[in-house]
């Protein structure tokens, strides 16, 4: 039985909570800590069986007994919460971004090629857990559409955070967007060498006042020579729209977004179908268990994670990337970065 602690006792912290307490039986959580604990959720922890319900994480990283830890803490967090946990020894699960800034991530990826103990450190990337992308992923791994030639995803928000979110979220690439870059990489197998990308603000006034945009269009080039596009938004009315393809010299691999149902309905009055999921924990909660029982698994038998520090680090270049793109309105390399 692996033991873990949750530093951040938010909505992920508590979602990472419920997939371990419903799906992953070789964990055991033993505490949870937040500086901003809300009685209501002490409450429920202490409910749910956890015994070590704290407002300081340092109870956490000093506890012998528990062996890794989920950091869902605040971003600007991430970094530093990474750094005790590996000085603790504990293993390290990371939301994204472990950080914005690339001097940070490299900073922690030091010290954990420094630790004496062989630690897992996963970054939650949850997407490449789902089950439409990992079918995507496989066809492309066995060769059935050949070579990768073109990707394109599509990552549309039901409704967007409000302004004051976004102030402090790195903006809409970093936030965002950092989750389908990763995605480029994932399905086609693939590094990005280049990429442009454009933004402008359609959505909301106040994200433009606030010094971002809200709908974006990428355009990138693959080390192999192939291409791919994403296209984002922060609002798309109609509910969560997440899809892909991949086009290759043999064919093409294509994912549609998730329902209540697929049934169609067709009658005179016309022919329609069920909107898309509204909310991302609706999409992707599968996603969230699945990469947390991996977690699990590499402590337990000594193996990789599928998603390491090193995409965290190159995922943060991208975004990066993608911001300078759009400032100076020009392609930029990934290695200027």
């Amino acid at each position: 039985m692996i033991n873990v602690g949750i530093i951040g006792a938010g909505r992920i912290g508590q979602v990472h909570a419920k997939s371990i307490l419903t799906g992953v039986p070789d964990a055991r959580i033993l505490a949870i800590a937040d500086p901003y604990m809300k009685p209501a959720v002490a409450e429920w922890a202490r409910s749910v069986g956890i015994e070590g319900v704290y407002d300081d994480h340092r109870k956490i990283m000093d506890d012998e007994r528990i062996d890794a830890v989920l950091i869902c803490a605040s971003t600007t967090l991430h970094a530093q919460l990474s750094l005790e946990a590996i000085a603790a020894g504990k293993h390290i699960f990371c939301e994204k971004p472990i950080d914005q800034s690339i001097a940070k991530i490299e900073e922690v990826k030091a010290a954990l090629e420094a630790s004496p103990k062989k630690l897992v450190y996963q970054v939650g990337f949850n997407r490449r857990y789902d089950h439409n992308y990992r079918a995507m992923r496989k066809a492309v791994e066995e060769g059935k559409i050949g070579e990768v030639q073109f990707v394109r995803v599509s990552s549309r928000d039901p409704e967007p955070p409000p302004a004051e979110y976004v102030s402090i979220s790195g903006g809409m690439f970093m936030d965002m967007m950092i989750h389908d870059l990763d995605m480029v990489r994932y399905l086609s197998g693939q590094e990005v060498v280049e990429l442009y990308a454009q933004g402008a603000c359609m959505v909301d006034p106040a994200i433009g006042e606030a010094g971002d945009v809200d709908t974006v269009a990428i355009n990138l080039k693959l080390a192999n020579g192939a291409l791919a596009t994403i296209d984002g938004s922060r609002k798309a009315v109609y509910g969560y729209d997440q899809r892909g393809e991949v086009f290759g010299s043999k064919g093409c691999v294509t994912n549609a977004n998730d329902s209540e149902s697929n049934i169609v309905l067709s009658t005179v009055a016309g022919v329609t179908a069920e909107k898309p999921l509204w909310f991302f924990l609706e999409r992707y909660m599968g996603s969230y268990q699945a990469e947390v029982r991996e977690f699990i698994e590499c402590i337990r038998d000594g193996k990789e994670p599928t998603v390491g520090i090193e995409d965290g680090l190159v995922s943060i270049k991208l975004a990066l990337a993608c911001a300078k793109s759009m400032k100076e309105n020009r392609p930029v390399r990934i290695d200027e970065i």
